[in-house]
């Protein structure tokens, strides 16, 4: 068949790719190269203990102070917070710890596999250099702090998540660099990172493009639909592109589409920062998450990435880069001896659901489209097992992935 994948993000590419795999013929619509947009700026983390969804237990009581602080960790500007009010009350509807449990679980089960389900492609790209198994660090200043975040560990390591407690001494050891700051850690030693999300993303789309995939720079404005059928993806500029299945893979620009695919989904875009810093003297060996400060550090081959910071405010605002200035203010607080002399800025659009879970599954009213979007902080970290999962769908085999849990119904 000759699938139209709407979007060339990580999700995106590794759909295709996956698709390819299955003989289909694929064609990439977006204005935009490869790896461009949110897949640009991430974090880098590869975690399959990221299985968390960002409305915790008690989030409520801290969400007022944060809102008060325009470069905290969380942050609505103001002119956008009638329209993202009922997206974040259903955030929190969803931060109860029967609910957390049960979201932590579905996520677990789709990132479980992250590194099975890339390697096949990295392999066939020849970039599996791209990516690392070195582990992920969390530090806090003292084992008492770290008890606040217990619960949360404590669910992870009930959904088979390896976490391993790491004093003082050990900590030091396996980070100098950490020293003076963080006097306790939990290393979650299955956790990985690339070194360029960026590179990671084009290195899958050009071997799909040498595997005869078509890129069509355009913008989807709608479908052309024949009873239950997608028949033709409509352009912004070029003539109707005939198709014999859709999936829907744009990320924060998802929403409109999959109304007109008459699947309506409280999407929001997660506005999210980060420094490079270019110059930096660390030699850090982990991705590291200071969890006191909601700051992920991962070394990267451009430079040290400081990302963790929340923004609402639509997909046409400017971005305020004063919240990545407050990144790189505090770095230096946590490394005092970060050299800070070179570092470049970036803002993005994350594609979230209020719940913390994808949409990953078919269009109840067309029989040949599929939705793959909303992952949030952790598109690098699911893109590659939602590829495999669609791919099983649009061939009409069972998933290994149980996808209830992120239907696109369940907003209905």
């Amino acid at each position: 068949m000759h699938i139209v994948v709407i979007g060339t993000g990580i999700v995106g590419a590794c759909t295709a790719a996956w698709l390819q795999r299955d003989g289909h013929a694929v064609t990439f619509v977006d204005p935009l190269d490869a790896g461009e947009a949110c897949s640009f700026g991430n974090a880098g983390s590869l975690s399959p203990s990221a299985c968390l969804p960002v409305g915790m237990p008690g989030m409520w009581k801290k969400v007022p102070r944060w809102l008060l602080d325009p470069l905290g960790p969380l942050t609505v500007r103001w002119a956008y917070a009638p329209l993202v009010a009922p997206w974040l009350l259903r955030m929190l509807h969803h931060s109860s710890r029967e609910e957390v449990t049960r979201i932590a679980t579905a996520l677990r089960a789709l990132l479980a596999p992250i590194f099975d389900c890339y390697d096949p492609l990295l392999v066939h790209a020849d970039a599996r250099e791209l990516v690392r198994r070195s582990g992920c660090l969390y530090v806090f200043s003292s084992r008492e702090t770290a008890a606040q975040w217990a619960w949360g560990m404590n669910l992870r390591r009930s959904l088979g998540v390896r976490m391993q407690d790491v004093e003082q001494d050990e900590l030091e050891s396996l980070e100098p660099d950490l020293k003076g700051r963080f006097r306790f850690g939990i290393l979650a030693p299955d956790n990985g990172s690339t070194s360029d999300p960026s590179a990671l993303v084009k290195a899958i789309y050009n071997r799909c493009i040498g595997d005869g995939a078509r890129h069509v720079r355009d913008r989807v404005r709608g479908f052309e639909r024949q009873g239950r059928r997608v028949t033709a993806v409509l352009l912004e500029q070029g003539e109707p592109l005939a198709a014999d299945g859709v999936v829907v893979a744009a990320g924060a620009w998802s929403g409109a589409l999959a109304t007109q695919l008459d699947s309506p989904v409280m999407l929001e875009t997660q506005r999210g920062y980060h420094v490079t810093v270019q110059s930096s003297n660390l030699a850090l060996r982990h991705t590291v998450m200071a969890v006191e400060h909601n700051l992920m550090v991962n070394p990267m081959a451009m430079g040290l990435r400081l990302a963790g910071t929340v923004e609402f405010a639509g997909l046409k605002a400017p971005p305020n880069m004063a919240r990545a200035d407050a990144l790189l203010r505090q770095g230096q607080q946590l490394f005092p001896h970060l050299d800070t002399s070179s570092f470049t800025r970036w803002m993005g659009h994350r594609p979230c659901l209020p719940d913390s879970l994808p949409v990953v599954g078919p269009v109840r009213a067309a029989d040949n489209a599929w939705l793959a979007f909303g992952h949030g902080h952790m598109g690098m970290c699911m893109g590659a097992a939602t590829g495999r999962e669609i791919a099983h769908l649009v061939a009409g085999r069972p998933t290994q992935v149980d996808l209830t849990p992120f239907s696109p119904e369940r907003f209905r």
